[in-house]
């Protein structure tokens, strides 16, 4: 019997802010995987080792949880004023296949610098010492990114004396604008869609839930933890060994999809779970973080946690704190209320490894609230570079 050799591509492993994923040139992808479709995501689901019944992925470079299970294509821009396009993939861990509905914030971090030490920004661009400026298309949402990353000697500086909650090591900061994260979006551009900064949504089996529902950065449902049975301060143990809680919240997560218009039927929510995001608020609160770090109610100013992929994220997602940033700026929305309400351009928010700030510029305009953009630091760092293999079968014949 014949068996087809495994092929080696060309790839990164990066950490981006509290992510990391395998980054990849779209042109070092082999030809049949340039393309949106099966091929590429066959080849990316084997990258990964999914999908994984044991829900390791031990036979690919995944992690086995949302934050670990990812994959990035980068090329240069054909967009006027952009240097680099960014395509998100998030890999499922136990079924096959690829969601690309949405952005990661947290690996936007490592977009500009993967790009600046790949070379896709041109040379003369790149300064001897101080700050490149990245401006990066985000293919998934159609939205800009602009990455500001430190440039020592010439290289991108990739060490220094930032700290991330979240993230065991300091590295360098790499601050990120989310250029008008509400507007226009391919889910209909509606940073409402209900038209409503609250609203009541009937879950069956769970009753009406009061809900914030926003297109900013990433769809996101807001409810309120005590509306649940919860806190605001619970770490992942709390909800991630309660299979009852994970069905809770993916059904809130079902019935808020319909309700924003991101899906036609129920069923289709369990081929759409990058988005939308579910987190739930409360007013500020000591706890101890999963670090053991204490984090105290006075120095935030409130709490989130937010579900990723069916479970609770150990950190925060990048795209969720742009509409934690979003939602906290525009009085009446739940984040909002959970922070004191009032006029407001930037929180701190607990989240479950510790604290993150966030600012946005919010206004009225025609009686509809905008956002100019939304702005928060995160680091990156390359872990591994060199090639992935896979067994050429994923792609033949298409090879």
């Amino acid at each position: 019997m014949a068996h087809a050799p495994q092929i080696s591509i060309p790839a990164t492993y990066m950490r981006g802010g509290t992510s990391k994923g395998v980054f990849f040139r779209l042109q070092d992808l082999p030809p049949a995987a340039r393309q949106p479709g099966p091929a590429r995501d066959a080849l990316l689901l084997r990258v990964i080792g999914s999908p994984d019944p044991y829900g390791k992925q031990t036979d690919g470079m995944g992690g086995a949880t949302s934050s670990t299970s990812k994959t990035v294509i980068l090329s240069r821009s054909t967009r006027p004023d952009h240097e680099v396009d960014y395509l998100f993939g998030q890999v499922s861990i136990d079924k096959p296949f690829v969601d690309w509905s949405g952005n990661c914030g947290n690996l936007s971090a490592a977009v500009g610098p993967f790009a600046l030490t790949r070379g896709l920004i041109d040379a003369g661009r790149i300064p001897r010492n101080g700050i490149a400026t990245v401006r990066i298309w985000q293919a998934n949402i159609g939205k800009t990114i602009v990455a500001h990353v430190p440039i020592t000697n010439g290289e991108v500086q990739e060490t220094g004396d930032f700290e991330l909650d979240g993230v065991t090591f300091p590295a360098a900061e790499v601050q990120l604008e989310f250029m008008d994260p509400a507007d226009d979006g391919p889910d209909g551009g509606a940073m409402f869609p209900t038209g409503n900064v609250a609203d009541d949504l009937d879950v069956p089996g769970i009753g009406i839930l009061r809900a914030t529902m926003i297109n900013a950065g990433i769809p996101t449902i807001f409810i309120n933890a005590t509306d649940i049975g919860y806190t605001g301060t619970e770490l992942q143990g709390a909800v991630n060994g309660d299979d009852k809680a994970l069905a809770m919240f993916e059904t809130i997560r079902s019935h808020g999809a319909l309700r924003m218009g991101l899906i036609g039927d129920l069923a289709e929510a369990a081929t759409r779970q990058h988005t939308p995001k579910v987190a739930f608020v409360a007013s500020p609160a000591d706890y101890v973080a999963s670090s053991g770090k204490a984090v105290a109610a006075r120095d935030i100013d409130l709490l989130v946690r937010a579900l990723s992929m069916g479970k609770l994220h150990h950190a925060m997602m990048g795209t969720a704190a742009v509409a934690i940033g979003t939602a906290a700026a525009i009085p009446g929305t739940l984040v909002n209320l959970a922070a004191g309400g009032g006029d407001r351009e930037a929180v701190r928010f607990g989240h479950p490894s510790g604290t993150l700030r966030v600012g946005a510029q919010a206004s009225q305009e025609d009686g509809e609230w905008k956002v100019r953009k939304a702005i928060m630091s995160r680091s990156a760092r390359i872990l591994m570079e060199g090639a992935v293999r896979v067994p050429g079968s994923v792609l033949a014949p298409g090879l």
